[in-house]
């Protein structure tokens, strides 16, 4: 309509737009119908354009303006990390690499990131995704990533697992710890089925010591405050506890860790920009610690 508006004929607007003079009645023919009003009448051997088609061709002038900014606005989320990412990431790690991922995204112009704090197992990953355009999980060392077509897993850290002691305990200036020594010990434990637990389980099927475990809490923070008044001994992670508080010693003899990825989409991060720089921003504070992911 507005080729035919701008050309003054049929068949210079089919030139324009590369198609057949009939093809070009047709579509005004077929917006006549669609509108319910007459929009060109005969004009000698040609048609022009009614009031009622003036009017439209006018406003088409606005739409298609706006078409072109909404697609010079899109253009720009698919080259630059604009938009809002959303962010799904279990609390212990929230608490080491939230306050810079937070300081790197509020320096990107037009970023913006959305977090929850979940307290997840690995089975419940992939009903997350759902919401989440990225989650940040852990899972115990000896257990195998989570394995899924729809999904991707990067890995950023491997976290040590240390033997949180009070700091009068006997062991308390030892290099190292035996877990063997550490049989008669109450333990304080997170919920059955969370990487931490799953490992002390892992570790007790390996050595043949099955730690007796007293109390199941899944805040760290407490985990801490009970150790330190003599309620137990703990397996905690080694960047996230507070060593004002527990003395923390490595196992002897046993790998012991947790492993952190960042679970997406697969090809999220070409799709869109902001995700990679979420991405990109995660594995910065992660790479921040000792041991890279594996």
């Amino acid at each position: 309509m507005r080729e035919f508006a701008d050309r003054g004929s049929v068949s210079e607007a089919a030139k324009a737009l590369s198609c057949t003079p009939s093809a070009v009645s047709q579509q005004l023919r077929a917006l006549q119908t669609e509108v319910g009003l007459v929009l060109t009448e005969p004009d000698g051997r040609g048609l022009r354009l009614t009031d009622a088609g003036s009017a439209l061709v006018s406003r088409a002038d606005d739409v298609l303006a706006a078409i072109d900014r909404a697609e010079t606005e899109l253009d720009t989320f698919r080259s630059t990390p604009r938009g809002r990412v959303r962010l799904a990431v279990f609390p212990s790690a929230a608490l080491v690499l939230l306050p810079g991922l937070l300081r790197q995204v509020d320096a990107v112009e037009g970023l913006e990131l959305d977090v929850r704090d979940v307290d997840m197992t690995p089975p419940e990953v992939p009903g997350l995704m759902a919401d989440f355009d990225v989650v940040v999980m852990h899972r115990d060392e000896y257990a195998q990533p989570v394995a899924s077509e729809r999904l991707e897993v990067l890995p950023l850290l491997r976290e040590p697992l240390d033997v949180a002691l009070p700091p009068d305990h006997p062991l308390a200036g030892a290099d190292r710890v035996d877990l063997a020594d550490l049989a008669a010990e109450p333990w304080i434990s997170v919920d059955v089925g969370f990487p931490v637990d799953d490992l002390l389980v892992s570790l007790a099927s390996r050595t043949g010591v099955r730690p007796r475990v007293v109390q199941r809490i899944n805040d760290f923070r407490i985990i801490e405050s009970l150790v330190a008044a003599g309620h137990g001994i703990a397996l905690l992670p080694r960047y996230t506890v507070d060593t004002a508080k527990v003395l923390c010693k490595p196992l002897a003899g046993i790998k012991a860790a947790r492993h952190v990825e960042a679970v997406i989409r697969p090809g999220a991060p070409d799709r869109r920009p902001a995700v990679r720089a979420v991405l990109d921003a995660i594995r910065a504070e992660a790479a921040a610690f000792g041991e890279p992911g594996a």
